[in-house]
């Protein structure tokens, strides 16, 4: 292998492939990135066998070739160099990179210990805005659980149809749904679960992107692809496996009617709630007291401990009087989540979910929480 590079192309590549790479002791070889060429790219991969991130990125190419060499010391080293231009060769298992001030050479490995990485063919496929995307995984990402004893709720599960697609996660306290509007839309319902840290590597790593996202998946397989802008080539793919099981009918969670309804400031219900978790006790419990004849929401907490808090929330009510508790941290994320400046709540009793929800035309987000039962 011979080739010509830039450190800043270079560098880019393996910022991306060195975060699934990491200390394997049964498998030593997953520490390794797989250096390739591929006709005018240089082709970098890593995986951990659950997600695997492959890039290309433009080089001049003298002699075709292979090798595998540690992710980390070559990451880190390309990381200290300062000539931008970088000549890269192999001779057997050895990495040799030369620059004007430098030469370096790095031990490396067999490729053909490498994992071969899945290649997803399949006629299933959308494309996505990487904002909108990357913000619908946001807001829904952090309720997912990890749990043994259900591993179909330690993903995130994706539906994709005529409509769009929604991103669905749950922790069995808590429940959001996230919509989203695409040009490229599917003949037919297809559904899968993914996994919550290949969600958080998609953020990871297409945040910043500004080309469009090619999403394919297969049964137990799915690829995330961004292209290069100048040219209609692959520049990042993220493959991953999905996750078995049936996910469980969320939409029967999901109220249909309500007792007692709300509109607020979401900033200002925010600051309350901050205010109001100083006082606290280990269960995180907080209580509102709703009552439709005032135009405000008492916010009351106690801790023999530290003391009381009552606060009142300025509020537009419909409906039922209602006393009902909540976990505050619950509360707050799915304030967080809900882009508009005011917030709805709807309740159905003291004992059934409340669903909270922007309060203006675009219902594109909803979040769904257990309140802490009277006892």
């Amino acid at each position: 292998m011979k080739l010509t590079i830039l450190k800043d192309n270079l560098k880019k590549g393996l910022n991306y492939v060195e975060k699934v790479t990491g200390k394997n002791l049964s498998l030593p070889i997953l520490s390794n990135i797989l250096l390739k060429t591929d006709k005018n790219f240089l082709y970098l991969a890593g995986t951990d066998l659950e997600i695997a991130i492959q890039y290309w990125s433009l080089a001049k190419i003298e002699k075709e070739g292979n090798i595998v060499v540690p992710g980390k010391i070559l990451s880190t080293f390309i990381s200290f160099l300062k000539d931008q231009k970088i000549n890269i060769s192999s001779k057997k298992d050895i990495l040799i990179i030369e620059t004007n001030k430098n030469k370096t050479q790095i031990k490396g490995f067999n490729p053909d210990e490498f994992p071969i990485i899945p290649q997803i063919q399949s006629p299933y496929f959308i494309e996505i805005s990487p904002k909108k995307f990357i913000e619908g995984l946001n807001q829904v990402v952090e309720i997912v659980s990890i749990s043994q004893m259900r591993p179909e709720i330690t993903g995130l599960l994706l539906v994709f149809s005529k409509e769009g697609i929604k991103i669905v996660g749950t922790d069995s306290f808590r429940l959001a749904e996230k919509k989203i509007c695409i040009s490229t839309k599917l003949n037919s319902e297809k559904k899968c679960i993914l996994p919550k840290k290949t969600a958080k590597e998609l953020i990871s790593s297409f945040t910043d992107r500004k080309q469009k996202i090619k999403i394919c998946f297969t049964e137990n397989q799915i690829m995330f692809e961004s292209r290069m802008e100048e040219l209609e080539h692959p520049e990042i793919q993220i493959i991953s496996r999905l996750i078995d099981g049936e996910y469980p009918n969320y939409q029967g969670v999901i109220p249909k009617s309500f007792s007692t309804q709300i509109l607020v400031e979401k900033e200002e219900f925010i600051r309350y709630l901050k205010t109001a978790s100083l006082f606290v006790d280990r269960n995180n419990e907080i209580k509102l007291i709703i009552e439709p004849k005032n135009k405000e929401v008492e916010i009351k907490v106690q801790n023999p401990e530290v003391g009381e808090n009552i606060s009142y929330l300025p509020a537009e009510i419909k409906g039922e009087k209602l006393e009902i508790s909540f976990n505050w941290k619950f509360l707050l994320d799915g304030l967080m989540n809900i882009k508009s400046n005011q917030v709805v709540i709807k309740f159905n009793g003291d004992e059934g979910p409340a669903l909270m929800e922007s309060s203006g035309e675009e219902k594109d987000y909803i979040y769904i929480v257990m309140p802490i039962k009277p006892t």
